[in-house]
């Protein structure tokens, strides 16, 4: 199973044109993007099979981890790493069931630590806490802070992801925390250079 750290981007369907999709996320590959979301909500089944597909075949270019966004179905269909589920979602348990025990699962758990905790019981592989800074995205997101990621890296024994508002002048702020992984969507796809600032972000891991 691949090492879930570094710079996470999440794919948007409002952000990103169809026509720029492959090439808008292949030059956040070559920022050095470790991990690729694919998020799409529209119910444009043909579009989103071949925009994942689009997106497998990058990540194994780049040696990139593939996840794909509360679609277990998707997921297998295109040999997706894992799947990312919410707390409407499917379950931990029906997601892992129909993936198998060699594919990736991330859980949302917001701004709540014991939600974190089942998860890791449960038998996910990373946790996902935010919103931290205010989300263009989810304006209306519950906000988490720092103490959260500290709290995790103490107690948890699996990688912790922090979303929500992160561009590069606040990720170091979270990295010291606590956070293996940051999740970023705004500051990477609508910025006017996708890979520099992928770059920007993901130099501050090492």
């Amino acid at each position: 199973m691949q090492k879930l750290s570094g710079l996470y981007v999440i794919t948007d369907e409002h952000l990103i044109t169809e026509k720029d999709f492959s090439q808008t996320v292949e030059l956040a590959l070559q920022g050095g993007a470790s991990i690729v979301q694919y998020r799409d909500k529209s119910n444009n089944r043909e579009k989103r099979r071949y925009q994942a597909n689009a997106l497998r075949e990058l990540c194994n270019q780049y040696c990139a981890t593939l996840i794909i966004n509360d679609d277990i179905q998707l997921a297998i269909e295109t040999d997706a790493d894992g799947v990312h589920i919410g707390s409407n979602d499917e379950s931990l348990a029906n997601a892992r069931e129909q993936l198998g025990e060699n594919k990736i699962i991330g859980v949302s758990c917001y701004d709540n630590f014991s939600l974190a905790l089942t998860a890791e019981q449960t038998g996910a592989n990373y946790v996902a806490f935010g919103s931290f800074y205010l989300s263009s995205i989810k304006p209306d997101a519950k906000k988490a802070d720092t103490e959260l990621l500290k709290k995790a890296r103490e107690q948890l024994q699996i990688p912790v992801c922090a979303i929500g508002g992160i561009n590069s002048e606040n990720a170091a702020l979270l990295i010291d925390a606590g956070a293996d992984m940051l999740a970023v969507i705004t500051d990477i796809f609508t910025h006017e250079d996708p890979k520099t600032a992928s770059k920007n972000i993901s130099k501050q891991f090492y």
